[in-house]
């Protein structure tokens, strides 16, 4: 499970601020929701839910791991924008 205020990253949405951790209602009572601001789109806000959530989530990848993303020829940054955003974060600050 993610943490308030921490980044994570999203294949769908990029790099992401777990903003909150809410209950929302559903049909069959509360569910647990991350609230996610992307980072590159400020203005967008996602609802996912915690447990059996279809989108895939994953911790935002280190230093060390985002320097090897730049540097492997077998990764084409250029053609996946929201992966290379997420390496330029990692490598070059948090920019809020």
């Amino acid at each position: 499970m993610f943490q308030k205020k921490q980044y994570i990253y999203s294949e769908t949405l990029g790099v992401c601020l777990v903003e909150n951790i809410t209950q929302l209602s559903v049909q069959k009572g509360q569910a647990a929701y991350y609230v996610l601001r992307p980072v590159f789109a400020k203005e967008e806000v996602s609802y996912i839910p915690v447990e059996n959530h279809q989108m895939a989530l994953r911790e935002l990848f280190t230093e060390e791991e985002a320097k090897k993303m730049e540097q492997d020829p077998d990764i084409d940054l250029e053609k996946d924008q929201k992966l290379k955003d997420a390496v330029d974060f990692v490598l070059h600050g948090r920019r809020n």
